[in-house]
């Protein structure tokens, strides 16, 4: 049996979001303030049927206009209205062979399916009585006001409306309420099928909360893990956090088998430690050995050694210590503060993970379901730990002689580390993608084991490899840019700086692709939903025929779609040529087959903006724009020509014309040699040396940035790429901010802020 998936309803800014888990592990990412937080910690807080850890604040946002309304409603009204409440779908898949586990929440006893389910509400014990309170409430505080009369001033006493009434009654008024659901009334997306739907509730014997205590076990490993620094005199030194001594100290008193107290030991401690050293790295071997499994100790790492105290009866609670051996002729014994905060974390996380993981296995009559929330597993960790550490995280869970068993783990990690995703590939992501609805901050979250899933993918396999062997940021962006090589990838920060500033305050995601694999991109961009810039090139070239087989080839080959929908693509040949030369065309996939799907360069040119953007469908103000060279008036010699690149280096040589034909800037590789008559000879003369054998494009990135002081010129397409992706990304910012600044009453804004109310 495991948790195959769970439907989130009004919580926060997950409005109504269903997240599919994997049997074994699911990894939540997505940019800072997506909901990936809020969508662990709903399960912690509503499977402990804990009342006191809900507030208001754990409200959608939408929600409060719509209470207020409520709230407003003339008392006839009462009877009838139903107040929001938060609500959590678990569904369980469960086999055969387990069906004696779940038996108290089977929907009747012909159920036939594979899959049960139990919802958790969090809703208004009685809404009209919630109601009637409130309104006394209103009218005794207006009397008040009357009162004071002109004293009163804008003084306004509790409650004003029914959000205040509620930010200090949500308990008194709410309660926990739980009910069986039918597989059969909902759909393949787990919505229900008809409003008129009503789940069979659970009866207070034994209670729906004791039947999920009964199921499922939570766990959660946060991301403030608050390890001393070793400095306790530091800012944050003390305070809440525990050296690592004393945390493996509470593992041995919770799961390690204890040393008795033997008086013949007693007074051998006194004359040696070396026994009661020896029981400890015993007892604490198997723990060690585990921890090796994830990488530490490595070649050049310090050995662990658990040394005791001199009392035995507090051997692990006061006086044991973890020692670093520095070493190996003459060891050097250093205590846990003097090694580095990342594998303090490590170690400190094994040790947590083994401790809740026994907690479990040891527990009286156990659930079958231990789900473990890791939050963050990165900090501290260096790219390679890191996935050391996801690549091995559970072999930890494994339950000894428990593999075929009813008992299972699963784990769901939060990370921003693309490092972690490296090693899982696609299956595992649950991608939280942000957006607005209705004015309102919410959130969408995409499985993407769904993406071009079947046995023929058409590019699913290319992206895993594309995105394992360079990263993994576009998950973690607020918005990406697609480059055609390393030149663009190394002048884009110094682009952005001179052109769009305001890109420097976002979190983008800069990917070398190409022109002959930009296209392929697509559709991940568009099921993500991510607003997208591709710079490109221009490819032009001259088309010729079919080189002989026994030919050397010069000739570049490219594909042009069918003219009739569905039919094979047409291969053509072509030799590069400027832009400008009679009848040539692009070779450049991503303008042939994306934006804006021109295959001459003469249409291309002629294109207009609306043509190089697309929105992405199911968002509301994402978009993608193609950037490519287009025509310039240059000067030169005293004569204006409109002249056209072929790609990045020409552009910028055209478009900075004196500063690059000055001598000192012969090392960019762009000074031509001789005298230059025209505009259009200083392009053909940029556009031959470029394409030459001899010509070094990283050499000349680097000298332009050598020199990013001086006054030189962004070319002119990309200008206007960047502008454009730096007013849809505040036009983003600026919507989020609003919807932020909209989801809580004015009277509220002054109050203390909930922490992660918006993660």
């Amino acid at each position: 049996m495991h948790l195959k998936s769970y439907r989130l309803k009004n919580y926060r800014r997950l409005r109504d979001v269903h997240i599919e888990l994997a049997p074994d592990i699911s990894i939540f990412v997505g940019a800072n303030n997506s909901g990936k937080t809020s969508a662990t910690q709903a399960v912690q807080t509503l499977l402990s049927g804990r009342k006191e850890k809900l507030s208001l604040f754990d409200f959608s946002s939408n929600l409060w206009e719509q209470l207020n309304e409520i709230g407003e409603k003339p008392p006839a009204n009462d009877a009838a209205a139903v107040l929001p409440s938060i609500t959590l779908d678990l569904w369980f898949d469960v086999a055969e062979d387990d069906l004696y586990l779940v038996l108290p929440i089977l929907p009747s006893s012909e159920w036939l399916g594979k899959e049960v389910g139990i919802r958790i509400e969090f809703g208004a014990v009685n809404a009209s009585e919630t109601l009637k309170r409130f309104k006394e409430a209103k009218l005794k505080a207006v009397a008040q006001i009357e009162a004071l009369g002109e004293r009163a001033g804008a003084y306004a006493p509790w409650p004003k409306n029914l959000t205040h009434f509620l930010e200090q009654e949500l308990k008194a008024e709410f309660e926990f309420r739980y009910f069986v659901l039918d597989r059969t009334h909902f759909d393949a997306a787990y919505t229900e099928l008809d409003a008129s739907y009503h789940p069979q509730s659970i009866p207070t014997d034994p209670g729906g909360a004791t039947i999920l205590r009964s199921l499922i076990r939570v766990d959660c490993l946060h991301a403030q893990r608050h390890l001393a620094d070793p400095d306790s005199n530091s800012p944050g030194g003390m305070g809440r956090a525990e050296d690592l001594s004393r945390r493996l100290s509470r593992f041995y008193e919770r799961n390690l088998a204890q040393m008795p107290d033997d008086h013949a030991v007693l007074k051998a401690l006194f004359d040696s430690e070396e026994s009661l050293n020896k029981h400890l790295m015993d007892v604490f071997k198997p723990t060690l050995e585990r921890l090796a499994k994830l990488g530490y100790p490595g070649m050049h790492n310090p050995r662990l050694e658990i040394a005791s105290g001199l009392n035995p009866a507090s051997v692990m609670s006061q006086d044991a210590k973890v020692h670093y051996i520095l070493g190996e002729r003459i060891p050097v014994r250093l205590p846990d503060s003097y090694n580095g905060l990342g594998l303090k974390n490590l170690i400190y996380m094994v040790v947590e993970i083994l401790d809740i993981q026994e907690k479990w296995r040891i527990e009286e009559n156990r659930p079958p379901l231990h789900l473990v929330f890791v939050e963050e597993p990165e900090a501290h960790l260096h790219a390679q730990l890191q996935q050391v550490f996801i690549r091995n995280v559970l072999e930890l869970l494994k339950v000894e002689g428990e593999e075929v068993s009813a008992f299972r783990s699963q784990l769901i990690v939060t990370t921003h580390s693309p490092h972690i995703l490296y090693e899982r590939g696609f299956t595992p992501i649950r991608y939280f993608r942000r957006h607005i609805t209705d004015g309102e901050q919410a959130t969408q979250v995409l499985n993407l084991s769904t993406f071009q899933a079947g046995d023929a993918p058409k590019d699913r396999d290319f992206l895993q490899r594309y995105l394992k062997l360079t990263h993994c940021d576009l998950f973690f962006a607020d918005a990406a840019i697609l480059v055609e090589g390393n030149v663009e990838r190394l002048l884009l920060p110094l682009m952005i700086e001179k052109v769009a500033r305001g890109l420097s305050a976002a979190s983008l995601a800069v990917l070398e692709v190409g022109g002959a694999f930009g296209h392929r991109f697509r559709e991940l961009i568009r099921f993500l939903g991510i607003s997208t810039l591709v710079i490109t090139d221009l490819d032009s070239v001259a088309l010729v025929e079919a080189p002989a087989e026994d030919e050397e080839e010069d000739e570049k080959e490219f594909d042009v779609p069918a003219e009739e929908e569905g039919g094979e693509p047409v291969k053509k040949y072509g030799k590069t040529c400027e832009p400008l030369e009679a009848n040539s065309a692009t070779a450049n996939q991503t303008l042939i087959q994306w934006l804006p799907k021109k295959k001459t360069v003469a249409d291309l040119l002629a294109a207009a903006d609306d043509e190089k953007t697309e929105d992405i469908p199911g968002t509301e103000n994402s978009k993608v724009r193609v950037a490519y060279q287009c025509a310039v008036d240059v000067t030169w010699g005293g004569v204006i020509t409109s002249v056209c690149g072929r790609t990045l280096e020409v552009s910028f040589g055209l478009q900075n014309a004196e500063w690059c034909q000055d001598a000192d800037r012969k090392q960019l590789g762009l000074k031509l040699r001789g005298e230059i008559a025209t505009p259009a000879a200083l392009a053909t003369g940029l556009h031959k040396r470029v394409i030459g054998q001899y010509f070094d494009k990283t050499k000349f990135a680097l000298g332009v940035l050598a020199r990013k002081e001086e006054q030189w010129t962004v070319p002119l397409y990309i200008e206007q790429g960047l502008q454009w992706l730096e007013k849809v990304v505040n036009l983003e910012a600026k919507e989020e901010a609003e919807a932020a600044a909209e989801a809580i009453a004015p009277e509220i804004v002054e109050a203390a802020h909930i922490p992660g109310h918006d993660q």
